[in-house]
């Protein structure tokens, strides 16, 4: 039997394997900015360059991308390049996020039975929180986009499955635009956003009370319902 020789571990491999293990555990979205050097340099009372040798190699494996002044941003794991042309797509033919939608379905759908098994009681906090903000807003009449959309990611997140994570944010980040649009012409009375709120509160209870099939038929009657006020708005708003 013939045994290798043991290296030592450069210091910026072993934070390069700490970041990434961090990513892959779903601590980062896409999109998501890491932390700057300097912090980084402190948490792992370690030396900038060290820091910046291990971003180097995040970067060399397609896991981040630094821009000059701009930080450090997590990429995504399903995205085949820098294009954004799915969003382009749907900016240009807008009959393509009913096809997203559909999709939606299909995955959310799973994710929502798949949160329902494994959610910890941090996610099933951040979800109780996210409702407790739509909440208030129906309170204040005022419109819960952005509260809706993080609800739908970390119910992803909840899976503890990156890939699910990253197909999500990926498609969130495409359907942003349009999403927006459809908020903002067809979700136009308190009704409809109680509707919306009902909606998310039963995929929430199902998921807190492990009802795997509860939450999958939850989520499938909230998107279906989003489906049909999707195609609505579609048809008054022709490419």
């Amino acid at each position: 039997m013939k045994f290798q020789p043991i290296k030592p571990k450069k210091v910026s491999s072993q934070i390069a394997d700490q970041i990434r293990e961090s990513i892959l555990a779903g601590d980062f979205s896409p999109g998501d900015k890491l932390p700057p050097e300097r912090e980084l340099a402190e948490m792992f009372s370690v030396s900038r360059p060290s820091v910046r040798e291990a971003l180097n190699i995040l970067s060399s494996s397609g896991l981040v991308m630094s821009y000059q002044g701009g930080g450090t941003v997590v990429l995504s794991l399903v995205e085949a390049g820098q294009g954004g042309s799915l969003s382009e797509l749907i900016r240009t033919q807008q009959e393509r996020a009913l096809e997203v939608i559909e999709v939606r379905k299909c995955m959310e759908s799973w994710t929502s039975f798949f949160a329902a098994q494994r959610a910890l009681p941090e996610d099933l906090r951040r979800m109780e929180e996210i409702l407790v903000g739509m909440e208030r807003n129906l309170e204040g009449k005022l419109p819960s986009e952005d509260l809706d959309a993080n609800l739908h990611i970390v119910i992803a997140r909840a899976t503890h499955n990156i890939v699910w994570l990253h197909l999500m944010q990926s498609i969130f980040d495409a359907m942003k635009e349009f999403q927006r649009g459809v908020w903002r012409a067809v979700y136009l009375t308190v009704e409809d956003h109680q509707l919306l709120y009902t909606h998310h509160a039963a995929i929430v209870k199902a998921i807190r009370d492990r009802d795997a099939e509860g939450a999958r038929e939850a989520m499938m009657h909230h998107l279906t319902f989003a489906e049909k006020r999707s195609v609505a708005y579609v048809a008054g708003n022709p490419s």
